[in-house]
């Protein structure tokens, strides 16, 4: 650590004049805090950062010293003073811990200024250095939760990154420099949908990619961790490229184990995680089930989280650098590039990807520097799993929707909140503002909390979507959309029929998808459509495949049979994976192309189906490990 901080302050100190008045460099996590008594200095110098970053390769934060700040109720008023009030401003708070003043607004353009101008305003009257965040465009107790919990351990987070960046920066023993293997321990997700798991380690360094459960496995839920021969404090990081449970669902047990290190995500992926997570444990608590851990523990894991940008190289380790790319999965979804050791291997975790088009997103971002060896998703993998047109998946269940609501029925739509949950509103408001559907449409579960938390981060959607966000005509505030009725008003909802129910789980594992479900499977004029993958074992799957009578609870520990008379269809096309022609064009596309291709998060005959296929394909070496076993990847 002594030496890498010595080697940062004489870079600094070698780029900056001496006029910039620096007070302190301080390492916080993967980032350089500069602290300086002249932030005028770095206003009318733009470059002096640039060039700094560039050198250090690293984010730089500048900050005014201590002595510099105002009295806060003072700087208060003085920023209401600055800001224009088209900006919208919801809150202003001050954190101590980093010399900042967070300003939500609906309009962070605005907080800006031109060419920076109203922010660097801020810090010269103020000494505060602006945080400026964006508001959603409805409301959302979550965002409004965890942005509260981040500044209320603010001096607890400062903390945790300096601790952090020891770690990162430390020395490492002259014999382990000098070992030069890296391996692969499958922990969950191979040969199978869920649970995703997996462990990277060199001689020196340990992380995990992703800690996820399996959400239509009661049995066996939970990834491989009692395999694990080491302590978790041992671990220098924990990745989670996407916010799904499957992936994410974990992460909070291993705080509860007492893990207390990095964990590296999008910011998107944080918030909406988080909220998935408080939600397993309602619906567990709710069905009587004893929840992996609690909210506090949960609490925990979001001190913890460090979120990056695409596309920005972060130090992970001594011997380690991550970049997350854009997968156009879900909001905030990477793939994962590991560079491992002075370039001995670059490593590629696609996780959950689309290879194709999406409303919500932009095209995935596979423009990696190096690549030796790619573990790809195989979700869609299998011979027969080729997707429709998007075009007429769309017509379809337009169609389908127009069909039930003329014969008076209701219609049931699955989502997860998560994604297809924003993916299907978009594609209803669009059809609603071409005159296609004049239906009311009731959102239900955590679908519209999660929409709320997509206008956040518009920069994260497609170019259409993020445009009608910024003027603010948010699709997802569309007067198309209502909220749902309290559970004791779904009966009479459901008896006037003509609604469409868009509600989460995507499985009917769970959650108000589940209950309509049961109120609505023995009429025979609605309708379920199935829009996403039913894992194996799942309540959807089930009725995919055609099951007619079902036992269901009936109050009192016991049970009916529900007769299952309405109409049940699947619409393929709407799903955040790619598709059989999808995930070979994207390998076909791959620059470079690895020289090892490893099969994941598939069903078991289609992991080792897909695997022979590739290496025939692309005469790459090519398997679909199991669940335990580990891959010598150098």
């Amino acid at each position: 650590m002594d030496n890498a901080v010595k080697q940062i302050k004489e870079i600094i100190e070698k780029n900056l004049p001496s006029e910039v008045e620096i007070t302190s460099i301080e390492l916080e996590g993967p980032e350089v805090a500069i602290y300086t008594k002249n932030p005028r200095s770095f206003f009318e110098n733009e470059n002096y950062v640039a060039k700094l970053a560039y050198e250090l390769k690293k984010r730089v934060n500048v900050r005014s010293d201590k002595s510099l700040l105002i009295n806060q109720e003072e700087a208060k008023k003085i920023v209401e003073g600055i800001v224009p009030q088209d900006a919208g401003i919801r809150e202003i708070y001050f954190d101590e811990a980093f010399s900042e003043v967070v300003i939500e607004a609906m309009k962070p353009g605005l907080v800006i200024g031109k060419s920076g101008s109203t922010s660097k305003e801020i810090i010269l009257k103020t000494g505060w250095v602006p945080n400026i965040l964006r508001a959603p465009t409805s409301d959302s107790n979550t965002l409004r939760g965890i942005r509260h919990h981040l500044h209320k351990y603010s001096a607890e987070r400062r903390k945790i990154l300096q601790a952090t960046a020891k770690h990162i920066y430390r020395e490492l023993p002259e014999q382990l420099n000098n070992r030069g293997w890296i391996k692969l321990d499958a922990l969950g997700g191979f040969r199978e949908v869920g649970r995703s798991c997996v462990l990277i380690a060199t001689a020196n360094t340990k992380v995990m990619l992703d800690c996820g459960i399996n959400v239509a496995s009661n049995d066996d839920p939970y990834p491989y961790l009692d395999s694990l021969n080491f302590p978790l404090s041992e671990l220098d990081a924990v990745i989670i490229s996407h916010a799904h449970l499957d992936h994410s669902g974990f992460l909070p047990y291993l705080f509860k184990l007492g893990y207390r290190g990095p964990v590296y995500c999008t910011a998107p992926t944080r918030d909406l995680m988080t909220l998935l997570q408080f939600d397993s444990i309602d619906v567990l608590v709710k069905e009587g089930r004893t929840p992996p851990y609690s909210e506090a523990d949960v609490k925990e894991m979001v001190k913890y989280c460090i979120p990056r940008d695409y596309r920005e190289v972060t130090d992970i380790a001594p011997d380690m650098r991550l970049t997350l790319h854009n997968a156009a999965h879900i909001l905030g979804s990477a793939s994962v590039h590991l560079h491992i050791g002075e370039g001995a291997h670059n490593f590629v975790y696609s996780a959950d990807m689309k290879y194709g088009f999406t409303r919500l997103f932009d095209n995935l971002d596979m423009h990696y520097p190096r690549l030796e060896t790619l573990l790809i998703e195989s979700t869609y993998g299998g011979r027969n799993d080729i997707h429709p047109l998007r075009q007429e998946s769309e017509e379809r269940i337009v169609k389908i929707i127009r069909e039930t609501v003329l014969n008076k029925g209701n219609v049931l739509i699955p989502v997860f909140a998560v994604g297809r949950g924003q993916e299907i509103m978009l594609v209803l408001e669009d059809a609603y503002r071409r005159g296609m559907l004049e239906a009311k449409v009731y959102i239900d579960g955590m679908t519209k909390e999660a929409s709320a938390i997509h206008t956040a981060y518009p920069e994260y959607l497609r170019n259409t979507v993020q445009r009608r966000v910024l003027q603010n005509d948010s699709p997802f505030t569309s007067q198309l959309f209502q909220v749902a009725p309290e559970a004791s008003e779904r009966a009479a909802l459901l008896a006037e029929g003509g609604a469409i129910i868009v509600a989460s789980s995507g499985m009917l594992t769970g959650g108000p998808s589940l209950r309509y479900f049961y109120q609505m499977a023995e009429d025979p004029k609605n309708c379920m459509i199935f829009v996403g993958y039913q894992g194996e074992g799942a309540l959807g799957r089930k009725l995919q495949g055609g099951i007619k009578m079902l036992p269901v609870p009936a109050g009192n520990g016991r049970v009916k049979a529900l007769n299952v008379n309405m109409r049940v269809e699947t619409v393929e096309g709407f799903s955040g994976h790619s598709d059989r022609l999808q995930l070979m064009n994207y390998i076909r596309m791959l620059k470079p192309m690895p020289k090892r291709i490893l099969v994941d998060h598939g069903e078991k005959e289609t992991t080792i189906d897909f695997s022979r296929s590739v290496a025939m394909k692309f005469r790459i070496n090519t398997t679909a490990p199991r669940n335990l076993d580990s891959v010598r990847l150098r």
